[in-house]
């Protein structure tokens, strides 16, 4: 492998820095998980956006979260085509064998998928309409729920309507999967919907029976 490069120093700086602190501090817990294996009690879905960080937002440690990030924390539907289909291995990992009790989609504000998903339904995004643009292709689950927002003027407004579609559009594609919808008719396991505004430090959970998000 002729490409791989050392790790930037700063990188280096901050390993040292964690393993000197932090892990030293917490030795026992780090080498319990290690034995032990892990037992997360919920699976978050989240975009890749770098300001979204889950763990900080419920000041969760290690070993409680099963964490899958994508772009615009989108769920396809359940297709089992034989295809490479990341996070739908992941959520079947997380659902048949660690069992969380519950599985939550976080969307956000200023998200970039979504915008690209929005300038692709006004025509303005012809690399994204290419074929073989794998952003494209994945913001293709997004679309049909544009329908919803097409007739919202202000494009701030209809941005911030259209993060919340994706997150319901991830649960509803959530309930195609046969283990994911026996897990939830049973009651072994939850779904929830969340929408964060990075800026304000804001959090929203559907509601379903309202149809809409609510502050929490």
């Amino acid at each position: 492998m002729e490409f791989a490069r050392p790790l930037p120093s700063y990188l280096v700086q901050r390993y040292h820095g964690w393993k000197a602190t932090a892990y030293k501090e917490n030795q026992g817990w780090y080498r319990r998980l290690a034995t032990e294996g892990q037992r997360p009690r919920a699976m978050v879905i989240s975009c890749c956006d770098s300001r979204v960080h889950v763990t900080s937002i419920f000041g969760a440690d290690q070993g409680e979260f099963f964490i899958h990030r994508n772009i615009a924390n989108l769920v396809p539907p359940y297709q089992p085509d034989g295809d490479h289909h990341g996070t739908s291995a992941t959520i079947e990992y997380a659902v048949t064998v660690l069992k969380v009790s519950h599985l939550i989609v976080l969307g956000h504000s200023q998200c970039g998928g979504v915008q690209g998903c929005i300038d692709m339904c006004h025509g303005h995004a012809p690399a994204l309409e290419a074929k073989e643009s794998f952003v494209g292709r994945w913001m293709d689950i997004l679309k049909p729920k544009f329908e919803l927002v097409r007739d919202i003027e202000d494009p701030e407004v209809q941005a911030r309507q259209f993060e919340r579609q994706a997150v319901v559009a991830s649960l509803e594609n959530l309930m195609t999967f046969p283990f994911v919808a026996s897990a939830v008719e049973a009651g072994s396991m939850s779904l929830h919907g969340l929408w964060t505004d990075i800026g304000e430090g804001g959090l929203e959970c559907y509601d379903p029976k309202a149809d809409k998000f609510q502050k929490v």
